[in-house]
Formats: C-alpha cells, sequence, structure tokens
C-alpha cells in the first residue's frame, strides 16, 4: 500500500496510492531536550474496513504516548474520496542528538469491490508511514529556569478586582495560555507576594488539547488576596520566564500590576489584625456606653461554651432515656393483654417441635441445632445427647448420631457422609422407644441406687 514520508507540522499533498495508505506529521523536526512535540498518525481508507489495527512505536530515547481519541473525517485526494482516522500522540526527546521515529503501521480486512461484497469475500489490507528523523537539540547554558520550552505563552487575568476591604478576601484569577506543553511539563503560575496582605494561592486547574497537530495547554489559577490595613494596596502582575523555540532566546511573560483601595473594617466586624509589617493591633474604637464590646473576651467565650455543652449533656440523656424506655414498652407486656388473661392462666410454652421441623433443622442447621431439637421433641424432653440416644428405639438412628459425633469430635468419617445419613435415618421423625423398653444406659450410674431403709 501506499506511504508518506512525515512532515513537519502539516503533511503534504500527495496523490492517492490504492485504496489505504498512511501519512504522519511531526509538529517540530528539530525540537530541544524535553519540549512537547506533537505526532499525528492519518489512516486514509476508499474502501470499507471491517477491522484493523493502527500501531505507532517509540523511538529510542524518548518517550512516546497517546494523547485523547480518534478522531474521522473526509478528505479529497485527488480525484478520491477518502475516509480519515487521525490518531495523536505526544513525543518528549530525552536526550540531544538524532531521533528517529519508527513508521506508523495498519493492518486490516476490507470487503473490498463490489463483487467481493456480492460474494461474501473479504481481502487483506496494509499501509506504512516512512518513519521521520528528528534532530533533538540540548539545552541552552543560559535558559531561565524551571526549564520551559514553548513555541509561545501568554498570560490573562480573568478576574482582577480593583477595590477589598480589610479582613475580606477578594479573588483574583490568572490564566496561562501555552503552546506546546502539557499539563503535567507547566510549572505552577507564581504568586504574587503583595506588602501589607495575605495571600493564599489554590491548586491549579489545566485543560489540554490539540491544535493543528501541536499539544496545548490552558492553566487557570486562583489567588486569594486578605488586606490586612486600610489604604492603597499593590499586587505585583504575575511573571513566568520560558524559552522560545521558534527564536531560540529567553522570553518573560508578565502581567499588570494591579492597584486595589482597601478599605476599613465594618464598625461591627472584629478587631485585631496583625499584618506582617504591622508596628502594633488596629482596633475599632468602642461605642460611648457599650456594656459588651464586639469581642468578647475569653472567659465569656469559655463559659458560653461551657454552658452549650451542658444543654448538650442534658439533651443527649434524655434522648438515651426516652430510647430506653420505647424500648421497654415495645418488648415487655401487653397490659390489655394482662386485663382479660384468665386470673390462673400460665405463660404459654413453646410448641413441641415436629418431624419438619427436624427435617429443616438437618437440611441448614447445625449438628447442635439438631441435638436441641430432638431433646425437645422427646416426651419428657431429654438432656443431652447421650440420653438422646438411649431413648430412640431405631438402632439406625441411634446409629447415625453417634457417626456424626465422631466425625465432628473425634476426626473419625466424613461431615457430609454423617448428615446424609442423619436426613435419611430421621426423614419420617424420631423413633422412640417405650419408658419399659429403653435400653440401658451406655455407662453405669456414678452412684448406686440407695435402698429403702438406708
Amino acid at each position: 500500500m501506499a506511504a508518506l514520508a512525515a512532515m513537519p507540522h502539516m503533511a503534504a499533498q500527495v496523490p492517492a496510492r490504492g485504496d489505504v495508505f498512511l501519512e504522519t506529521s511531526v509538529d517540530d523536526l528539530s525540537p530541544y531536550v524535553q519540549q512537547s512535540v506533537g505526532v499525528s498518525v492519518r489512516l486514509h481508507y476508499a474502501t470499507p474496513l471491517l477491522s484493523g489495527e493502527l500501531s505507532q512505536d517509540a523511538p529510542e530515547g524518548a518517550s512516546l504516548q497517546r494523547v485523547g481519541e480518534d478522531v474521522q473525517s473526509s478528505r479529497q485526494v485527488g480525484e478520491r474520496r477518502y475516509h480519515v482516522v487521525e490518531r495523536r500522540y505526544l513525543l518528549v526527546p530525552e536526550r540531544s542528538g538524532e531521533l528517529r521515529l519508527p513508521p506508523a503501521r495498519f493492518r486490516g480486512r476490507s470487503s473490498g469491490n463490489f463483487f467481493n461484497d456480492l460474494f461474501g469475500t473479504e481481502r487483506s489490507v496494509s499501509a506504512h508511514s516512512q518513519g521521520a528523523v528528528l534532530q533533538v537539540r540540548a539545552q541552552p547554558p543560559a535558559a531561565p529556569q524551571p526549564w520551559l520550552p514553548l513555541h509561545g505563552l501568554e498570560l490573562r487575568y480573568r478576574s482582577a478586582p480593583s477595590r477589598a476591604r480589610v479582613g475580606e478576601a477578594v479573588e483574583i484569577v490568572v490564566e496561562a495560555q501555552a503552546q506546546g506543553a502539557t499539563g503535567a511539563q507547566f510549572p505552577d503560575i507564581p504568586a504574587p507576594s503583595v506588602p501589607g496582605a495575605q495571600v493564599f494561592a489554590e491548586r491549579a486547574q489545566a485543560s489540554e488539547r490539540f491544535v493543528d497537530g501541536r499539544p496545548h495547554v490552558s492553566v487557570v489559577r486562583r489567588f486569594s488576596v486578605v488586606p490586612l490595613r486600610p489604604g492603597a494596596l499593590d499586587v505585583p502582575g504575575v511573571a513566568m520566564e520560558w524559552w522560545d523555540v521558534v527564536a531560540g532566546r529567553a522570553r518573560q511573560a508578565r502581567l499588570p500590576d494591579l492597584e486595589l483601595e482597601a478599605e476599613p473594617a465594618d464598625a461591627g466586624a472584629s478587631a485585631v489584625i496583625h499584618g506582617p509589617d504591622a508596628g502594633h493591633p488596629a482596633t475599632a474604637p468602642a461605642a460611648a456606653g457599650d456594656a459588651i464590646g464586639a469581642i468578647d473576651s475569653p472567659a465569656s467565650v469559655s463559659r458560653w461554651w461551657r454552658a452549650l455543652a451542658l444543654v448538650l449533656a442534658v439533651l443527649w440523656f434524655a434522648t438515651l432515656a426516652w430510647a430506653v424506655w420505647l424500648r421497654w414498652r415495645r418488648s415487655g407486656p401487653d397490659p390489655r393483654a394482662a386485663r382479660t388473661a384468665a386470673p390462673g392462666a400460665r405463660a404459654a410454652v413453646p410448641a413441641r417441635p415436629v418431624a419438619t421441623d427436624l427435617r429443616r433443622v438437618l437440611d441448614t442447621g447445625s449438628f447442635d441445632e439438631a441435638v436441641r431439637t430432638l431433646e425437645r421433641m422427646a416426651v419428657p424432653p431429654a438432656s443431652g445427647l447421650d440420653q438422646v440416644i438411649v431413648r430412640l428405639s431405631d438402632p439406625r438412628q441411634r446409629a447415625a448420631l453417634e457417626d456424626m459425633r465422631r466425625a465432628l469430635w473425634a476426626g473419625a468419617g466424613d461431615p457430609a457422609t454423617a448428615r446424609a445419613e442423619l436426613r435419611t435415618a430421621f426423614r419420617q421423625g424420631p423413633a422412640w422407644a417405650s419408658a419399659g423398653s429403653q435400653p440401658a444406659p451406655p455407662l453405669a450410674p456414678l452412684y448406686p441406687p440407695r435402698r429403702p431403709g438406708h
């Protein structure tokens, strides 16, 4: 397929050579070290593409990263109309000398012409561009620091007030427009040093874009200036040093100074403002006959906080008592039920489990829950697993309980297999032995029974 050589800044108009071809444009073929260089790779195709892969390898001695999303357009080349997919990269040289940019490559599959579409056949297509050779220049010895190689830099005020008030912040917004840099490369816009005021700088906000194949960045930073004394306030304009890569010389971008008139603070406002060059605190005069000044003393402030803490503590204890009473009322017996109950009525006894309850416990519960269920199913209720086993008449059920106990507590056997045996043995419920036919306990009693008269 066709191949185009990389041209500086914008690719030249060339006649088309086939259905698919590539062209590469480089923003600057003689950049400086650490200068951001825009690289654009454009895929032209005049035939429908079913699939494809566009790649651009990084050169040695530089970093190359893809920027943004692909941009689609169309273009007339010679007598043919092409669809265009443009992919953008950012190239940053890391050392001076010759830098070879590898060619971009495309491989894909096309549906071809009308006859290919008619019979549903596909064909492979490929294209590549010629590599570019860049001559990277070293950083000049007299270059300003931090090193900032750019094609252009402009500063402007987006917000610049003319008046202020002592103790109140006014906002100054500065915007920088840089050609040939990214947000990561651009240094912070310096905060102005204002005598007689405090300056607070916010974090800068950067937005990046490509313009004519070259990276551009817009940086906005806000500064809050708080005057410490009334009168004229001079705010020096922000200045930034940079290196003009086109002219090969150092330049400075600078904003004009701002002159603010700081008015005195309101009469009802407080007090004492210490500035870096204030010889003594500035206090507002108190009106005659005022019992309490605009600013409370530390002792009165402390008493106020103690009273507030006491009120909050009382409210917290009241809320806690209300919550306890409400829980007791919900969980306690119903007074109406107590009044209507019969005088000799006894408390309700929980219902005895049935076979369905036992099957559910054997399916989802633990072995201990199954044993407790069997204890409650016995009449009278049994006490412990040994008593349950003694009172069962079905040897299979007794063996299943013993197997489960050995599997869980002696490590002899598989608990899953033992649980399956339990489910099978107790599917119809436990088979209890009658009182006269219960087998003897597995162990003799600890003490023999007492005979009458002893």
